[in-house]
Parts: C-alpha cells; structure tokens; sequence
C-alpha cells in the first residue's frame, strides 16, 4: 500500500494493538493513531488474576507495549485517557473528548477500527454498587482489589461466577491466605465444558477449601454495621464476604457502533465479514465485540478471547492495506489452571452439539500424560467428540495435572484442518518416556474412536446404560469390584475370562466395563470374535463416577 491513509483505531489491548502494528508493517506511509480512553495500551488482561495473586509482583510485567514504544518502534501515536465519543459516517469522523482537559474534537480517517472490548456484567441485583463489590477487567480494577486487600485485611471472599476469572481469582486468593466462597448458578463450574468433565474441578476447589455453591444464583449485596458484606442466594443462604468478585462474563461495547447505524447480530455483537469489515466499507471492527462463526456448527457467537482477537487485529490490517484475507471462525479452544489441574477444551461441546440438533459419537479415555514406567506419569481424563459417519472431529476437552494442553493443541490444529479420529490414529508425535508414550494419548483418542466406527469394539455410554437391558459385566479383579462396583454388575475377572465364557449368554447385549476402559476393550473384543454381543461401557468406572 503506497497511498497514504490515514487509519484510526479505538481501542488498544489485544485485537486494536494487534491491527495497528499489522498495518505498520504492510504500509510505512498510513498515519495509524490508537485511542483509549484506559490509561494503558496493550495490557495483558489475562495475567490480572494472577497480579491480585501475587504470583505477578510488578506491574509492569503486565505491559505489552506503551506509548513510547508504539511511537518509537512503529511510529504509531497512542492517545490514552481520550474517549470516543461518536462516529460521523457520513463525514468520515470520529468525535473525541479528553478526559483530562475536557476537551472535545474531531479527527477524520480513511478506515477506522473498532476494537472496544467487552465489559463486565454488572447485573442489576440489590447493593450491586456496594464498596467492595468488583470486578476485573483493568489494570486499574487489579489495583483496586489489591488495596482492598490489604486496608481492609480481607478473610472472606465471595466469587460470583464460576467461568475462568472465578477460578483463577479463586486460586489466587486462596493463596493469598483469604476463605473463598465460590456461587455458580448453573450445576457445573466452566459451562463451555460438558458437565462430567469439570467433575475433578469441583473436587480439587474443595480439595483446597474453596466453598463451592452450584445451582444457586446471587439475589442481591447488603452492608453490615461493620461494612463488611453479605450476598444473598436464591436458595436462601447468606454469605459473609469481606470482598465480592464479579467473575459472571462480559458483555461486547456496542454502543458506538449502533449509536452509528453499524449492523448489531442477534447476540448482541458487531456483525462483521470474512475480512472483519462491518456494513460500512469503510469501517472493521475485532476482538470482544465482534459475532464471529463457530467453526463448528457455523452459528455465529461471542468468544471473548486473546488468541482470536489478535488474529482478526491482523486479518482487519491486512485488508485495509489491500490484501486478499479472511478469518475463518473460532473454535473456542481455552485452557485453564485450578490449584494445579489443567482443564482444556477445543470444538464444540456436547451440550452445543445437542442444540443444534448435529449427529456426534463420543469417547472416553484416560491415558497416562507418558509412559507409567517413567516416574511422575499423571492421568488425562479426555473426552473426543466425531462424527458417526465420517469421523470428523467436531471438539474435545481434558482434565489432568501434566500434558493436557499439548494434547489438546494437536486436536485443535486437527480440527481446523478438518481431519477425522483415523488422522488422530495415525499422527506422529514426539516421544521419549519423560513426554509421552509410543502410542499417545492423542492417538489413543484416535484408535478408541476409530474401533467404534470400524465396528470392532461398539460402545454403550453410561448416560444410556439405564434404557439398555444388557448384562453389565465388570472385568476387573475381585478386590477392584469389591472397593466399588455398578449396582447389578456381575464380576468376571479379564484374567478369567476365557477360562469363565460359558457363564455368559449369548443371546442378550454384555456391556461390559473396566476402571478407564482398556480391559473392557480387550473383554470385548474376545467376546465378539467368540460370537457375543458384548459393548465396551466407554471411560470405564472412572467415567461411572464423573457422570452421577
């Protein structure tokens, strides 16, 4: 691009940060001018928890860039502490005002980004506005919550909302000495993941102290005498609270594009095209505030994450300069750490897939992160949902304490690309036994999913197994069935098996169950080849215990 253009950007965190030096670096002569009305420019928002925590101590660190290197570095103006206040679009400018002076003034552009973010929901509850009710989005929220902390020397937490913030404020505060209380309205923690697999997360929470509230939504604040806090549920429970978190989600900033007669999709999000232009060709828009595809199912959706953001921020460059670009959706691939386990997921859930009325296969598996021979090998609990005809890969998710978001990498690289669980099969991966197996558990995956769709080892899920009249077969050993079984089953040891087939019928389906699913693999594939009907209970008694 040799015309020079003059490029306008509201907003400088990640996708309006990522746009301007994307367009520094395809066109030398635009003049590129970053507004903000926050009093930092490409900040890490993500590390915010852990800077409450302490596990961050100084803030610069949090610090992308500044204004100094935008200007020195890209020759990018960065006007902080000024706030867009209106877009003419018929003018092709923007009002602003600085929130220092008070002063207001226009500026016109050629394009212009819109990357505003999202806000905070602040729900409209009773004390909503109390002193010591936060929530974190800011640099200047985390600082506040620090102060909090220490002049007011917090014991008690209440964190309302159980998504990523939640956790990791519960985390961090935790151990920083404070009792968490953690509300959650919905019946699971992490509602992007299907419920069975956020099971070890209830439990780790409460392994560390964390009082966890599921199913029970917040009513309202109130302030005692003292000044410290007391949230109020629906069921009717009151919880002291020295400090209060709002970790519910987001919702994008919209109002200046629909003050400006810009598109507004039906969740609430600026309606872009492949290119991240809106419905005016002379305006984009990126990050938080924007609809975007779901690889997956194709709906269109809000996910509020880094990684997209900084991709349309590159996408919305690279067409303003000319270029032929498209962005091709998000799969929502996140991961998360709570007090040392790691829960990662790519690809559309089961509970969207059911929604949108897709056909899926699902399995269960829960491979060692390497080889058990090496010391330290730690169990991946991963879910790897297909289709039934093709195989393709329509989402996974994984919960362990080592290698799970390598794992899932793989998987979302997999995904995108539109490969089936026979790729997952054949992947090769690295291996040595301090990072992995010969066979891995992404290939293990692989191989599960494709014995169902081959026919070898047909599955029956647990979630089923009461609408199934199958003889429920436990092949583990005596002592394995004796510290706890499925109600009915009977115990035939794999290592007895063969010598104890005739104690079987053949005539009825055997569902047949492990401890993660390997054994009942084998069972079953004996019994078929002996002429039984017999299914493999997917993710063994393991997967028994996560789902009641």
């Amino acid at each position: 691009m040799n015309t020079k253009q003059r490029i306008l950007i509201i907003g400088g965190v990640a996708g309006g940060a990522s746009c301007a030096a994307r367009t520094r670096r395809q066109s030398e002569s635009a003049e590129i001018i970053i507004f903000d009305r926050g009093s930092f420019v490409s900040f890490a928002n993500c590390g915010l928890p852990y800077y409450v925590g302490d596990v961050i101590t100084d803030e610069k660190k949090l610090l992308v860039a500044n204004t100094q290197l935008f200007k020195q570095r890209f020759n990018i103006e960065v006007r902080l502490e000024n706030e867009v206040l209106e877009i003419d679009r018929d003018a092709r400018e923007i009002s602003v005002k600085d929130l220092n002076s008070g002063q207001v003034y226009r500026e016109r552009y050629d394009a212009l980004v819109l990357a505003p973010g999202a806000s905070p929901l602040r729900p409209p509850l009773p004390g909503i506005d109390l002193p010591g009710i936060f929530a974190l989005r800011t640099i200047p929220d985390s600082r506040r919550i620090r102060e909090w902390i220490v002049e007011r020397q917090v014991q008690q937490a209440v964190i309302v909302g159980g998504g990523f913030v939640g956790l990791e404020m519960a985390e961090n505060l935790v151990k920083r000495g404070i009792a968490v209380t953690l509300l959650e309205m919905l019946p699971q923690v992490m509602p992007p993941l299907d419920p069975e697999m956020v099971t070890p997360v209830h439990d780790r929470l409460m392994a560390h102290g964390v009082q966890l509230r599921l199913g029970d939504g917040v009513t309202g604040f109130e302030q005692t005498s003292e000044g410290t806090l007391i949230v109020s549920t629906k069921s009717g429970e009151k919880h002291p609270a020295d400090l209060v978190i709002l970790g519910i989600g987001v919702r994008p900033e919209t109002q200046l594009a629909k003050d400006a007669g810009l598109d507004i999709g039906d969740r609430g999000g600026i309606r872009v095209n492949e290119q991240m232009r809106t419905n005016d060709d002379h305006i984009w828009a990126v990050g938080d505030a924007v609809e975007v595809r779901d690889w997956v199912t194709g709906e269109w959706m809000l996910i509020p994450l880094a990684g997209p953001a900084n991709r349309q921020g590159r996408v919305a460059a690279d067409a303003i300069c000319g270029r032929n670009t498209t962005f091709r959706g998000v799969q929502g691939t996140t991961v998360c750490g709570v007090f040392g386990l790691i829960v990662a997921a790519t690809g559309a859930s089961e509970k969207t897939l059911k929604r949108v009325g897709m056909a899926y296969e699902k399995v269960y598996l829960h491979p060692g992160h390497h080889v058990g021979y090496y010391p330290g090998a730690k169990p991946i609990d991963m879910k790897l949902l297909f289709s039934p005809q093709e195989g393709r890969i329509l989402g996974a998710q994984a919960v362990g304490e080592e290698g799970v978001e390598k794992r899932m990498d793989v998987i979302a690289m997999a995904l995108q690309n539109q490969a089936t669980v026979f790729d997952l099969e054949e992947a090769e991966l690295c291996y040595a036994p301090q990072f992995g197996a010969a066979k891995d558990p992404v290939n293990l995956a692989g191989m599960v999913a494709a014995n169902v769709l081959r026919g070898d080892a047909p599955i029956i899920h647990w979630d089923k197994l009461a609408d199934d009249e199958a003889l429920l077969l436990d092949v583990r050993e005596i002592g394995e069935f004796e510290a706890g079984h499925v109600e009915g089953a009977l115990n035939i040891p794999l290592t007895q098996l063969r010598d104890r087939v005739h104690e079987l019928p053949k005539d009825q389906k055997i569902a047949v169950y492990c401890q993660v699913g390997q054994r009942a693999y084998y069972a079953t594939r004996a019994l078929r080849l002996q002429g039984f009907d017999a299914h493999n209970l997917t993710g063994g008694f393991k997967t028994y215990k996560a789902v009641q």
